[in-house]
């Protein structure tokens, strides 16, 4: 009965550590997670500044698997060079083992100042003090864990049982190395098994040489739940992950048969022994560090050999991360970026569709059909992508920033339709019927083509940037535009009457295709509406007022 007691117990010491780990990380995340990214992303030009960006987000968020799971993410999107990440996770193992060594210095009586400190700032209204209350309270768990993790393996010094087990363990250093490995895996934090030995070397039951064992197994454990994360995601985050493990893995083999030598040479220093199992996780971090720098490269070079490239696909989305839907600002921009995609896919119908029409060719029409597709599948992805952004909480700005993307792929997706159902059909009419515009409604149509095509690029500058003026001077093209459609259907209409035979066999495929061009053009202003209307020159009617037409 007493040692089902001392289990539990003990589980619930681990399970409330792994609890403060959790609140860690979702409390810096929310208070900080954007500016952490900012620093990934950004501070990763060379090897100094990418070590210590990992060092520093790591002792953040208390979690290297998150930091891990990060930059895979920038090295999917070519954000961070390969040889970059695997020094930023080199400086994120070190984070944790620097974690450990100040959770190991007697610092568990803040934790009730801590938790009474995380509650009270809970109760703020932004998310930088909500989150960052979250993150103390997190803290303050971790510190209690550890207070009742020594007193839960007290009763283990007494323990037969316990003591016959370690010294198999002790006798069979292979067994305890994948032991540690598999406990840092399956509660899928190092820190959390570091500790754990940590206590039960305060117990006087851990020799000197199984610590070291046990703390290159909570290291090589720690490695795996990333791996495992990126499994079913692109080549580039696999490589990442994949080649941290290997590092990992490489370093606790040369160690371990060295772990006899190295306990010597601990035992020689002028270390407390209660700290030896975190002096041994960072001295090891440190070393392999020093070790796997010069050689990240190349680590990265075997990488891209042993993890083959993915069969590109041009369908899906590419930027629609569903794990910065915590972070709004980084999701907004995500989507942003992907309808970036579905504008520069709708140009690409447009100039097929132009250089049909020019060149009297059914060519470049035939993947028009493929493109409208991929169209409709992006702007369907943008719009699920952002329904659950909806559900996270957002500000006013972040909420009307979302309205505005989904309206843009809208409508972007509505020109796709006009494009492949309206121009296509009657640019296909007139190739297969032999039919030739007149020199003068060829040239109205090929204008209006190419201002369609600019007006759209146009757009698109808009969208990211919401230049005011840009906006202006989009919605009086729009003016243009329908001046335009008029003055050619009055043309037109003009040659008609003249009996020009090219206007009388293209008359309703001249006429359809101003029209089309000219709703292309409609939904292509719609992305100045936003800012037109923010900034209060949006007009509500075209009618003129009755003092006006007096």
């Amino acid at each position: 009965m007493e040692s089902t007691i001392v289990i539990v117990n003990l589980l619930g010491a681990v399970a409330l550590l792994l609890f403060g780990l959790t609140q860690v990380k979702d409390g810096v995340t929310r208070a900080f997670g954007l500016k952490l990214r900012t620093i990934l992303a950004t501070s990763t030009r060379n090897g100094p500044r990418s070590f210590v960006s990992g060092f520093f987000a790591t002792i953040a968020l208390q979690s290297s698997t998150a930091t891990a799971l990060t930059v895979a993410s920038f090295a999917e999107r070519d954000l961070i060079r390969p040889r970059m990440a695997q020094i930023v996770l080199l400086g994120a193992n070190v984070g944790t083992a620097v974690t450990a060594w100040i959770f190991a210095t007697g610092v568990a009586w803040l934790s009730p100042l801590l938790i009474l400190s995380g509650i009270v700032l809970r109760k703020g209204n932004s998310n930088a003090r909500q989150g960052g209350g979250t993150a103390l309270v997190g803290v303050g768990l971790m510190l209690l864990s550890l207070h009742l993790l020594s007193n839960a393996t007290e009763p283990m010094r007494a323990s037969p049982a316990l003591g016959a087990f370690i010294g198999l363990l002790d006798d069979a250093w292979p067994v305890a190395l994948l032991l540690s490995a598999a406990m840092a895996f399956f509660s899928s934090s190092s820190l959390a098994m570091v500790v754990l030995i940590l206590s039960l070397a305060s117990a006087g039951i851990l020799s000197t040489g199984l610590i070291i064992v046990l703390v290159l197994g909570a290291n090589l454990g720690g490695a795996i739940p990333p791996v495992i994360a990126t499994m079913s995601g692109p080549a580039a985050a696999r490589r990442i992950t994949l080649g941290n493990l290997v590092i990992r893995a490489i370093g606790c083999a040369i160690a371990m048969p060295l772990a006899s030598y190295g306990a010597m040479a601990l035992q020689q220093l002028p270390l407390s022994e209660s700290m030896l199992p975190v002096d041994a996780h960072l001295i090891f971090n440190i070393l392999l560090t020093i070790v796997a720098w010069p050689l990240s490269g190349f680590v990265s070079d075997l990488m891209a050999k042993v993890v083959p490239s993915d069969v590109q696909s041009d369908d899906g989305p590419r930027f629609l991360d569903k794990d910065a839907l915590d972070t709004p600002v980084v999701a907004l921009a995500n989507a942003t970026r992907e309808v970036l995609v579905i504008g520069d896919t709708i140009e690409r119908m447009l100039i097929r569709a132009e250089n049909a029409f020019k060149h009297n060719d059914l060519a470049p029409l035939a993947e028009i059909a493929m493109l409208e597709k991929k169209v409709d599948q992006l702007q369907q992805e943008v719009k699920i992508y952002l329904s659950q952004l909806g559900r996270k909480g957002l500000d006013e700005n972040d909420a009307r920033r979302s309205i505005t993307v989904i309206d843009y792929a809208i409508n972007l997706e509505h020109m796709g339709d006009i494009i492949e159902k309206g121009l296509c059909e009657q640019i296909r009419k007139k190739i297969l019927n032999g039919f030739k515009f007149s020199d003068e409604g060829y040239d109205e149509l090929k204008t209006l083509f190419d201002m369609t095509i600019e007006n759209l690029r146009a757009a698109q500058s808009i969208f990211v940037t919401g230049d005011l003026s840009l906006a202006r001077r989009l919605m009086e093209i729009k003016i243009d535009i329908r001046r335009l459609e008029k003055r050619s259907s009055g043309r037109h209409l003009e040659r008609l009457r003249d009996g020009l035979m090219e206007s009388l066999q293209t008359s309703s495929l001249h006429l359809d295709m101003l029209r089309d061009l000219k709703r292309i053009n409609a939904h292509i202003v719609s992305v100045a509406h936003p800012i037109l209307d923010e900034s209060g020159v949006l007009g509500e009617s075209r009618l003129r007022t009755a003092e006006t037409r007096a």
